[in-house]
């Protein structure tokens, strides 16, 4: 009878020829100690693998599930945005990650948030955003971008409050096409600009309204 040590070489040898074939070896290639070193250096890198991926799900599934609780309407305020953001980049999330958990059909938000951190911190380039996009199948989503301007002087007096509206592709987007929205994004509610909004162009955004930004001199 075998002992416990042979079966379980056994089994590690076994496991080694399916992973040599994906390479075109052959088995009576490979001396066995070699062959067991390999296999233990595989066995700890897909050890490896498993337990970053459960980590990075558990930190992805935060990050869905505060974007989530930040848009019950499908529409998020530009701080939330941005703090998802800075989430992704503690987090070092990288692209394949992105791709992964952000680039679903589910949600056109994460889709251009993931876009938006691939882009500007990760520095990918457009055309391999493009190619993910449309390989999850969502380079087509649309988002609508609104914000608010402060009123400008006239001899005076104020202006009644600019607002803005921009329906966009993701695909656009990655492109450099719409670099106006991408700006208003990046800089967020800061100086002139009063509130920026982002949600699902569907249904369509055009009702929008902003309460009470009338400003008088």
């Amino acid at each position: 009878m075998k002992s416990t040590e042979e079966r379980e070489r056994e089994i590690l040898l076994e496991h080694l020829n399916m992973e040599l074939e994906q390479w075109k070896w052959t088995r009576s290639s490979v001396p066995d100690d070699i062959a067991l070193e390999i296999v233990s250096f595989l066995q700890g890198w897909r050890d490896f693998y498993i337990k970053r991926h459960n980590e990075m799900t558990g930190k992805a599934t935060a990050i869905v599930n505060f974007v989530e609780l930040c848009s019950p309407s499908k529409s998020i305020e530009v701080a939330d945005y941005l703090k998802a953001i800075a989430n992704l980049c503690l987090m070092k999330m990288e692209f394949e990650d992105v791709q992964m958990f952000l680039f679903t059909k589910q949600n056109v938000l994460l889709n251009l948030i993931g876009l938006h951190y691939s882009i500007f911190w990760l520095q990918i380039e457009a055309d391999s955003v493009t190619e993910a996009l449309c390989r999850c199948d969502i380079a087509e989503q649309q988002v609508c971008v609104r914000w608010w301007k402060l009123g400008r002087w006239f001899y005076g007096f104020r202006l009644r409050d600019e607002s803005h509206s921009r329906t966009v592709l993701l695909r656009d987007l990655a492109m450099a096409r719409e670099e106006e929205v991408f700006g208003v994004l990046n800089r967020g509610a800061i100086h002139e600009v009063l509130r920026v909004q982002i949600s699902d162009a569907v249904p369509s955004c055009t009702s929008w309204a902003f309460p009470d930004m009338q400003r008088q001199g």
